[in-house]
């Protein structure tokens, strides 16, 4: 019940019931993975080692601003034109 009340939660006693036996299984079964011997193992922050596929970022020309613009349906001030959003000032 305590844990309850510090996590605001308005529970009758058949839900304190079951959910005290619910975290009770998940603090042991937190036990049990503490209990087991990693030191042979590196800390990792994935539990499958993974490279990245992707390719390296490289510095290239970029599109010609005036060409991509003559392509645009709308342009304003040298930019793109969109819809306004609704309810936003204009």
């Amino acid at each position: 019940m305590h844990v309850a009340r510090l996590a605001r939660l308005d529970l009758n006693d058949e839900e304190v019931e079951l959910f005290t036996a619910q975290l009770r299984t998940v603090l042991d079964h937190a036990e049990d993975v503490a209990a087991l011997d990693l030191s042979h193992l590196e800390p990792s922050s994935h539990p499958i080692a993974f490279e990245n596929v992707l390719r390296p970022d490289e510095v290239r020309p970029s599109l010609d601003r005036e060409e991509v613009l003559a392509a645009a349906p709308d342009v304003e001030d040298h930019r793109f034109r969109v819809p306004r959003i609704v309810g936003e000032a204009p």
